[in-house]
């Protein structure tokens, strides 16, 4: 049955706003996650040094993540979002800096450049861990509850075909542009993203007078994850599934040495998957999920993990975006059901400890799927690497499947 009650939340001002100000934001993201894979790679010719960027950004955002918690619980939330999004405009900036002028710097050599990136990647960390729960912590409060569900579709929707944009033009802005003019346009979009953010209220905490010291206020919001399993399950699935299904960090290899394809193929390489969530996103949009959500979950986990293997032993570009894009449907299938377990078993006051602890699980999928990636390609084989991630991914669909009950009968 279609439904246009996701499109209608658009209709709030308030949070078309903040939806717009997030396109753009996570759109310059994934051009600047593009351009650094393709950055380092181009350094230093070593798949090793591509992992190691997601190790720079992890360790200090998975460190930071559970009192960056604490902090937006008890704080207000619009400040915050701007301050995160210009210290990245700053950091951004000198990576602009070091990539026009890096060159006339006659005493930096390319591993001097590339500590300063891997170190600005590493401040970005910790900005990364306070702006991530920001955006999903004010949407209950912007939407009320009863337009909860449709609005964490608009804004997976939103995140998706930002991640599509951001990643196919960050291929074809480094071949048109350049990495120097590409950081320069990243820069821009951020900036314009801010001006939206200064269109939404004020979102004061629910928590003032009620304020937990440290420590207590970090332990209630680990304490009820762990005693909430339809949403720890959920956290692991994410976690260990796109830990070992992390592909799409080893892209500029595929597509500079087993494709061979250059840099406009990374371009569509890099959106593929995007485009096949972005394409399930929408058809979601209006054609929602309403029965079997939990085992619809653990289907589509085990799915994308086989297109991974599936991309793993591919040598031809169009079935190896074809398995990407497959790999994107089921990824987006399951970002949905996972993204609405997570805030729909959530109270308001500990809110944003619970969504720490989900960037931590997400950052960690990620950022260190992408360091794993990096050091079993130079192990094993980029090849073998990728098909026995994939197989890995299959296995952790299986096993929480088993010992989560709640979680794979889980209906909303």
């Amino acid at each position: 049955m279609i439904s246009l009650q996701p499109i209608q939340t658009l209709k709030i001002p308030e949070f078309r706003n903040l939806m717009a100000g997030r396109f753009l934001l996570i759109a310059a993201f994934r051009m600047l996650a593009t351009l650094l894979g393709w950055w380092i790679y181009e350094l230093t010719k070593d798949p090793f040094a591509i992992g190691l960027i997601g190790l720079s950004e992890v360790i200090p955002a998975v460190s930071s993540a559970l009192y960056a918690g604490h902090v937006i619980d008890n704080s207000e939330k619009k400040r915050m979002l701007l301050i995160c999004n210009y210290a990245y405009v700053v950091l951004i900036g000198f990576l602009a800096f070091l990539a026009y002028f890096g060159d006339d710097l006659h005493q930096l050599s390319t591993t001097h450049i590339t500590y300063f990136i891997y170190g600005t990647i590493f401040l970005t960390g910790i900005c990364r861990a306070f702006l991530g729960p920001i955006v999903p912590t004010m949407i209950p409060k912007i939407v009320g509850k009863e337009k909860l569900p449709f609005a964490i579709t608009v804004n997976q929707a939103t995140f998706l075909c930002a991640s599509v944009t951001g990643h196919a033009l960050g291929g074809f802005f480094i071949h048109w542009f350049g990495i120097s003019s590409t950081l320069t346009i990243i820069v821009v979009i951020m900036l314009v993203a801010s001006i939206f953010f200064w269109f939404i209220e004020q979102h004061h905490s629910e928590n003032v007078g009620n304020e937990l010291k440290i420590l207590e206020s970090i332990q209630e919001g680990l304490s009820y994850i762990l005693k909430t399993r339809e949403i720890l399950g959920a956290l692991l699935l994410d976690m260990f599934a796109v830990l070992f299904g992390g592909a799409v960090a080893l892209i500029p290899i595929f597509a500079t040495d087993i494709l061979k394809v250059g840099s406009e193929g990374l371009g569509f390489l890099n959106a593929a998957s995007d485009i096949g969530a972005m394409m399930i996103i929408i058809t979601l949009s209006f054609i929602p999920l309403r029965k079997n959500q939990g085992k619809i979950l653990l289907i589509a986990v085990a799915g994308f993990g086989i297109c991974i293997i599936g991309f793993g032993l591919s040598k031809l570009y169009w079935l190896s975006f074809f398995f990407l894009v497959l790999s994107g449907i089921l990824d987006g299938i399951s970002v949905v059901i996972r993204g609405t377990i997570v805030q729909l078993k959530t109270p308001e006051k500990i809110r944003g400890r619970v969504l720490s602890v989900n960037s931590i699980f997400v950052m960690s999928s990620n950022e260190l799927g992408q360091f794993e990636s990096g050091v079993a390609a130079k192990l094993f084989g980029v090849v073998r690497s990728v098909v026995v991630g994939g197989t890995l991914t299959l296995l952790i669909a299986v096993f929480v499947g088993t010992k989560f009950p709640k979680l794979r009968n889980m209906k909303y």
